[in-house]
C-alpha cells in the first residue's frame, strides 16, 4: 500500500474507530514512516549515549540494495511482507497472506503494550504490516523464484485509460531499469546449492498490488503457471475493515486514549469503499480520505493533519549532542525506534520460531 492508505487512510480508520486525534496521528505517522525510514543512522551524545536506528524500509525501486539478503530478511520480511506460513517448502510458507492467523497472532501480542509507552508506536507498526498483508499476499520478502511473473500476462479490467497510461508508464520505468519479471535477484536459498534466480517481493508487478482501484490478473512463472485473479479494491475494503477492528480493540484496552466516538466499520463501509475504488493518482487519492473525513462522512467530521515525519526527524536532531542522552527517551522518534525494535525481535525470534519458521 502507498501513502494514501498507510497514513491518510490509516489515521481516519483510527479516528473512525474512535481514537483520540492525538493518538490517530502517532498511529499514522507511525504506520507510514515505516516505509520511509530506509536510512541507518545514529544520534551521539555528549554523555556517551548513543541512539542506534535500524532501517524498516528498502524500496522496490531501490533493487540493488534489496539483494542484500539481510536487508531481506531483518526488513522486507517483518515489516512489508509477514509469512502467512501455508504450503509445505520453506519458500512457500514464507509467501504472505493476508489477514492470516500469524497476522492474528502478531497484533493480539503487541496489545500487551496498549498501556506502555510504544503503545501507540508500536500499533502503527502493526497497523502497517497487516495492511501490507491485504496488498503483498501472493508474494514473499525474500528474492525467490515464487515471486516471477510472466510480464506479458499482466492485464487490467475497468481501468480509465488515462489511469492505465499514467500505471504503466511507471512500471514500464521500472522494468527498463531493473528487467522484467522483477530483476535478477540472487535466490533465498543460494548458498545452499540453489542456482535458480528469483524476483523479490512484488518487483515483478511492480506496483499494482498497492493500488487499492486496480482490479487486474497475472500469471505466475512457477511453480504451475497458475492464472491469478486479484480485485484490489474487494482485499483493500477487507484490510479496512481489519484495521478498524484492531483500532477499537486498543481503544477497548486502553480508554485514555479514546475519545469514546467510535463508529461500526458498516456506519462507514459504503464511503470508505467509494474511496478506495476511485481511481486517481496517489495525491487525488489522499484528498478523497480528507474530504470524506472532513464532511463527516466517516463519522464524527474530523481533519486529518497532513503527514510530516520532519518533526520526527527534527525533534530527534535538536536533541543530538545534547549532553543529556536520557532527553530523547520521550521522543516520538525514539518511541518509533523501539516500537520496530520490539517488532523485529518478536517477529523473527518469537513468532516465527513458534511456527517452525527460521527466517532470522
Amino acid at each position: 500500500m502507498q501513502r494514501d492508505m498507510h497514513y491518510y487512510g490509516t489515521y481516519a480508520l483510527a479516528r473512525a474507530a474512535g481514537l483520540s486525534p492525538k493518538v490517530c496521528k502517532i498511529i499514522a505517522t507511525a504506520s507510514q514512516f515505516v516505509d520511509d525510514n530506509a536510512a541507518k543512522s545514529h544520534i551521539e551524545f555528549d554523555d556517551g549515549g548513543r541512539i542506534d536506528a535500524q532501517a524498516t524500509a528498502h524500496h522496490v525501486s531501490n533493487v540493488l540494495s534489496n539483494r542484500d539478503p539481510e536487508d531481506q530478511r531483518q526488513v522486507w520480511v517483518p515489516f512489508h511482507f509477514l509469512p502467512g506460513n501455508e504450503g509445505n517448502e520453506f519458500t512457500e510458507r514464507l509467501i504472505c497472506r493476508k489477514n492470516s492467523p500469524i497476522i492474528r497472532e502478531m497484533i493480539n501480542r503487541h496489545f500487551g503494550y496498549a498501556k506502555h509507552p510504544i503503545g501507540p508506536y508500536l500499533i502503527g507498526v502493526a497497523a502497517h504490516v497487516c495492511a501490507d498483508t491485504f496488498s503483498h499476499f501472493g508474494f514473499s520478502g525474500v528474492g525467490s523464484r515464487r515471486n516471477k511473473v510472466h510480464s506479458e500476462s499482466i492485464e487490467f479490467a475497468g481501468l480509465d485509460p488515462d489511469i492505465k497510461d499514467y500505471i504503466t508508464h511507471k512500471a514500464a520505468g521500472f522494468f527498463r531499469r531493473h528487467g522484467e519479471g522483477g530483476g535478477l535477484i540472487a535466490n533465498v536459498k543460494s548458498w545452499l546449492a540453489e542456482t535458480v534466480s528469483g524476483a523479490l517481493g512484488h518487483g515483478a508487478v511492480a506496483t499494482y498490488p498497492d493500488r487499492p482501484y486496480l482490479k487486474w490478473s497475472f500469471t505466475y512463472e512457477y511453480p504451475e503457471k497458475a492464472r491469478v485473479e486479484r480485485n484490489n479494491p474487494k482485499c483493500f475494503l477487507e484490510g479496512c475493515s481489519a484495521l478498524h477492528n484492531m483500532f477499537t480493540r486498543f481503544g477497548k484496552n486502553n480508554p485514555d486514549m479514546s475519545s469514546g466516538d467510535g463508529v461500526l466499520f458498516s456506519n462507514i463501509k459504503k464511503t470508505v469503499d467509494e474511496i478506495i475504488k476511485f481511481q486517481g493518482k496517489k495525491d487525488d487519492r489522499i484528498k478523497k480520505w480528507r474530504s470524506a473525513s472532513g464532511n463527516g462522512e466517516l463519522g464524527s467530521a474530523f481533519q486529518i493533519p497532513t503527514y510530516d515525519p520532519e518533526k520526527w526527524l527534527e525533534d530527534a536532531a535538536k536533541k543530538k549532542n545534547k549532553e543529556d542522552s536520557t532527553t530523547a527517551l520521550d521522543s516520538d522518534l525514539y518511541r518509533f525506534y523501539q516500537a520496530a525494535s520490539v517488532h523485529r525481535q518478536y517477529v523473527l525470534r518469537e513468532l516465527l520460531p513458534d511456527h517452525k519458521l527460521v527466517v532470522a
